[in-house]
């Protein structure tokens, strides 16, 4: 969740290899989904790339907040979404994971494709 200045702009989500700028709206959360929301959905709701870019018409102020499972909660797609042909299981396969071990690939690969990083603990 993301309280985020209501003048200053700089957040950015990339959509089709594009980054748009995301408008602050007055009185406002931006909610952005993790990988982990993906692949309990089983692709039904994506995560999304997004960055802050400095802006030189003022200071930004944002107050983010993250929430995330156990280190030790196991993370798969929800049996239901992949018995009833959920959207990501035959196009790439979600794997089951453990939350710590996919931070602990996170960390060294949070700014290359998100597959690499579901294919790398998919190996674990």
């Amino acid at each position: 969740m993301l309280f985020q200045d209501d003048v200053v702009g700089g957040l950015e989500v990339l959509k089709d290899g594009e980054w748009f700028d995301v408008q602050p709206m007055r009185n406002s959360i931006v909610i952005n989904t993790g990988d982990q929301v993906e692949v309990l959905s089983n692709g039904r709701y994506k995560s999304a790339w997004h960055r802050v870019q400095a802006k030189p018409d003022g200071n930004r102020r944002s107050i983010a907040s993250f929430y995330n499972p156990s280190m030790k909660a196991t993370i798969a797609p929800a049996p239901q979404l992949v018995e009833n042909g959920g959207v990501g299981v035959e196009a790439f396969g979600y794997p089951e994971f453990v939350f710590g071990d996919y931070m602990s690939v996170y960390a060294e690969q949070k700014f290359d494709p998100k597959e690499p990083r579901f294919q790398a603990v998919r190996a674990m």
